[in-house]
């Protein structure tokens, strides 16, 4: 229950609003903020959740001009630091997050062998417990800040799930180089029996 109608005018006057102040024309993609001549990887969730569609031509734009200015070393700058736009100093790592996202967007647009490459390489970048920090140090190659961050193990799991869901079967990470072919389950596998909880045992005196 609520004013759902006023909601979707709401909706649809900041749609509007984006679309008309977020967009950069010249460039031919959406911008940081209102105003700014800089990109920002969050952009690449405005397909992701249905703002545009993922073959729009600014969304196109967009996406080609974070691949051009936000990836070092394979991997995705949230934004450029150099400008201060956040108050602090540059020299930032690569949020493992971005490239999540950036695998994802590849899903959408079909680029199948771009998504399992990057998907791939961003689990290489995991400690021996498969666990990841924040961000990534594509210099030093090394993991910094928060560890481990729980925002980037959505990103992985997201990325699996659409990987998943693309190949229309069951895979195993070791067979996202695109080589393998998904497997199907076996019908004739007997079914597992469920756990059963233990006994509860009464102490020895």
């Amino acid at each position: 229950e609520g004013p759902v109608e006023r909601w979707r005018e709401v909706r649809d006057e900041i749609h509007a609003e984006v679309c008309a102040r977020g967009y950069d024309a010249g460039r031919n993609s959406f911008v940081q903020f209102y105003g700014a001549d800089t990109v920002d990887a969050a952009l690449l969730w405005m397909p992701l959740i249905g703002f545009l569609p993922i073959h729009d031509e600014r969304v196109q734009g967009t996406i080609a001009r974070i691949e051009k200015e936000l990836i070092f070393n394979g991997l995705v700058y949230r934004y450029r630091t150099e400008k201060g736009v956040d108050g602090l100093e540059g020299g930032e790592g690569a949020f493992l997050a971005c490239s999540f996202w950036l695998s994802n967007v590849y899903v959408a647009m079909g680029r199948m062998r771009k998504a399992r490459a990057l998907f791939k390489r961003l689990l290489a970048l995991g400690n021996d417990l498969g666990l990841f920090a924040e961000e990534y140090d594509p210099v030093a190659q090394r993991q910094l800040g928060n560890f481990p961050q729980a925002f980037s193990h959505i990103g992985l799991i997201n990325s699996a799930h659409a990987l998943v869901s693309a190949a229309g079967g069951v895979w195993e990470l070791a067979d996202l180089d695109g080589k393998a072919q998904p497997k199907k389950p076996n019908k004739t596998a007997r079914k597992k029996t469920p756990l059963r909880r233990p006994r509860a045992r009464t102490p020895r005196r």
